[in-house]
C-alpha cells in the first residue's frame, strides 16, 4: 500500500477533533471516513469496540498511536483501507497489562478484508509508526493538505 498516508488523504479518510468523550467515540469517528466511503458497514465501529472490551487496549502503542482494527475478518469489510483521526487531546483506553495508562492522539483506524491485506496494512503503518517526525508533524495536522505535506516533508519509506 505505498502512499498510505496519501491515499487516506485524497480519498477523505482523514479526521481531526479536539477531544472526545471517551475512547469509544474515538474509534466510531475513526470509522467514520470508512463508512462513509464504502470502506466498511457502520457496525465495524462495535466490532472494535467488543474487541477492545475483551482484550484490552492493546492496539495502543507509544508516541500516543493507536491502531483499532477488529480481529479476524469481519463481514462487514468491503475494500481493505486506513483512516486517520487527529486528537488535540488524547483518548483514554484505560490501563495496559502493566498498569500504564494508554492514551492515543492519532488513530489509525484498520479495515482489511483478509489476512493478507490485514498484513500489507499494518507493514505500511509500522513504517509510519517507526517514524518519530512524521508522527509528530501529524498530531498536528488539522486538513489531509497538512497530512499530505507531513507525508511529504518525512517519508515513511513506503514501497
Amino acid at each position: 500500500m505505498a502512499g498510505l498516508l496519501q491515499q487516506m488523504a485524497e480519498e477523505g479518510l482523514c479526521r481531526f477533533a479536539d477531544r472526545v468523550s471517551s475512547w469509544e467515540e474515538a474509534v466510531r469517528l475513526g470509522v467514520e471516513p470508512l463508512s462513509e466511503q464504502g470502506y466498511v458497514d457502520d457496525g465495524y465501529s462495535e466490532q472494535i469496540i467488543a474487541c477492545i472490551r475483551q482484550y484490552g487496549p492493546y492496539l495502543v502503542f507509544d508516541h500516543g498511536v493507536a491502531m483499532p482494527h477488529a480481529q479476524q475478518e469481519p463481514s462487514c469489510v468491503h475494500r481493505t483501507g486506513v483512516s486517520l483521526l487527529r486528537l488535540r487531546e488524547a483518548a483514554d483506553f484505560g490501563p495496559g497489562a502493566d498498569g500504564t495508562p494508554k492514551t492515543a492522539r492519532l488513530l489509525f483506524t484498520l479495515a482489511a478484508r483478509d489476512s493478507g491485506e490485514h498484513l500489507d496494512c499494518i507493514q505500511s503503518l509500522v513504517r509510519i509508526f517507526m517514524n518519530d517526525p512524521l508522527l509528530d508533524a501529524l498530531m498536528e495536522a488539522n486538513t489531509p493538505g497538512d497530512v499530505l505535506a507531513a507525508a511529504e516533508r518525512y517519508p515513511a519509506d513506503e514501497d
